[in-house]
């Protein structure tokens, strides 16, 4: 929903996830030892592979150009991802009216869970599930939309996601054979 009130030139997404969001090769920067204790981004500055997927897919969504700027960072956990995206608001609005929007916009989706005003996004609560959970706020300070979302990137990020758009494709109930329950 955020499309309709943000500036969508300068779309900034930080994004952290695990060593599976890097790819199935083995590489010595993906070992356990390595990335223990450790944050690292890498590919930002433009140059990620997605990001130009990324900015098709909301051009098309939001029937204007989109632009991101997109830092990935690699994060100690097998899987997950924790994003935070921000962008210039184009109308006033406050912190309860923008979690308002959201939970009017989100009201009949089975998987995404917009947060109580005190509560963050976990990875922990999200793996093994096809769920989403989001928070917002609006930063008065810099007039910014604050955006940040939990998945599992295995999950609703790739085989649930899959799952729950094959299901509604073919007429299924939309959550058949996806768990709700996370494997922490």
């Amino acid at each position: 929903p955020a499309l309709d009130f943000i500036e969508t030139s300068d779309i900034v997404v930080v994004a952290a996830s695990g060593t599976t969001g890097a790819g199935r090769s083995a590489k010595i920067n993906l070992l356990g030892s390595e990335v223990m204790n450790s944050l690292t981004s890498y590919k930002f500055g433009g140059v990620h592979q997605h990001t130009p997927e990324i900015e098709e897919c909301l051009t098309h969504i939001a029937g204007k150009e989109v632009k991101i700027s997109f830092t990935p960072i690699l994060a100690p956990m097998p899987r997950g991802i924790l994003a935070t995206i921000t962008a210039k608001l184009t109308r006033e609005l406050d912190s309860d009216g923008l979690r308002q929007l959201y939970k009017s916009f989100y009201k009949k989706s089975e998987f995404v869970s917009i947060l109580s005003k005190n509560e963050m996004p976990k990875t922990s609560s999200v793996l093994g599930t096809n769920n989403a959970q989001i928070q917002v706020a609006v930063d008065n300070h810099t007039e910014r939309v604050v955006i940040s979302c939990a998945i599992d990137n295995l999950g609703k990020g790739a085989a649930g996601q899959a799952v729950q758009n094959a299901n509604l494709m073919l007429g299924y109930e939309e959550g058949l054979g996806l768990t709700q329950l996370a494997v922490r």
